[in-house]
Formats: structure tokens, sequence, C-alpha cells
């Protein structure tokens, strides 16, 4: 039998808890701390303060507030947020639509693929690709999508500062991942299908949802 969701008070309380305990550990000049006990107690705070942070989105909507608010107040777009919080209803089952990332390679696989596309290993990359993005994605696409963005923010010079933004949406695994150009940042975002496919790979504006 599982247990009931928790009420904001008590994953308050508890984060609350494990916040002094990890406080108390920092802060005894006396004996070392145990410095992967130290981890697990902040992987615990961080685990709760999004449970709290969840749930807080979750009652501010209930109240009314719009995405936009929600958005405004984290520093994302509306949509960064409803991808991050929201609970939308398959329209295909009428039940809430999966949000659980399974792809637990999905970041570091799509980092592969776009330094293949923009280092021009093709052969390597289209192993990836499914059988529409396979057909679609020619030499000449690529090339010619590699020269509007050098139009617009100079040659490609390195990956970004910041971590791959992984999510799913429908039924696809999505990654964003950070470029840095010579006058520029942009960010290559790469989608997988259910068979863990590439199904689109783009770059884009940084501030696109």
């Amino acid at each position: 039998m599982t247990e009931p969701p928790m009420s904001l008070a008590g994953l308050a309380a508890r984060l609350t808890e494990q916040a002094s305990a990890l406080a108390e550990s920092l802060g005894n000049p006396v004996a070392q701390p145990a410095y992967l006990n130290l981890v697990r107690i902040a992987q615990d705070v961080d685990g709760l303060a999004e449970q709290v942070l969840k749930l807080c989105v979750q009652q501010s909507r209930d109240a009314g507030h719009t995405w936009q608010e929600i958005g405004d107040l984290l520093g994302v777009t509306r949509q960064a947020a409803f991808q991050r919080f929201g609970k939308p209803i398959d329209p295909r089952t009428g039940e809430p639509m999966d949000k659980t990332v399974r792809m637990a390679d999905a970041a570091a696989r799509a980092i592969e693929i776009a330094a293949a596309v923009l280092d021009g290993r093709m052969d390597e990359a289209r192993k990836s690709f499914n059988a529409e993005v396979l057909a679609a994605f020619t030499d000449e696409v690529r090339l010619n999508g590699l020269a509007t963005v050098t139009g617009l923010v100079g040659a490609f010079e390195d990956f970004g500062e910041g971590e791959p933004f992984v999510r799913r949406i429908g039924d696809h695994t999505v990654v964003d991942i950070p470029l840095r150009h010579e006058a520029g940042e942009m960010k290559a975002r790469v989608a997988f299908d259910a068979d863990e496919k590439v199904a689109a790979l783009l770059i884009l504006a940084p501030e696109t949802p």
C-alpha cells in the first residue's frame, strides 16, 4: 500500500529538520564531518526543497496565478515553468501525461550527437537518427542551417556553461545543450523518440522555450 503524499506543512517540517542537521554537521569544529554523509543530507535537502517548490507552484496555480507570473518569479519563461511544474492532460487518453524521463543517458547522448553534427562527423551522427530525420537531414540541410547560425552569431566555439536541460515532452525526451559562438550564445535541442532515436535536432536562440 502506497503512502499518501505529504502535505506542504509536513514537507516543510522535514526540510527544516534536514537543513538543521546539515548546518549542525558543518558547524561542528570538534569532529571532522563525514563528508559522504554531508552529501547524503544535502541531497535529501535538495529533494525536499524541490517537492516544496512543486507544491507551492501548484497552490499558486490553484489560487489563480498564471504561468507567466510563476515564470517571472523563477526567472524562466512561462513555457519553461509549465514544462517543469505543469500537469498537462493527454488529449488521446484524458489522463495526466507521463513526464518521467526514462533515458538515463539522454544528456550524454545528446552532447555526443550534437558534437558529431557540429564537427561534420555525419556518418557517426546518423547512426542515432530515426528514419524521418535520416531522410530529411542531408548534408545540404546541415550546411544551410549552420550558415544561418553563423550569420547570426559567428562560428561555433565550444559547448557553453551550464548543464544540459533534460525533460520529457509528450512522447519525446528533449535535451537542450548550451552552445558558445564567437558573437553570442545559442543552444542545441535534441529530441529522442520512444525508441531513443533522434526525432529532431535544432540550433535555437537560448531564450526559445
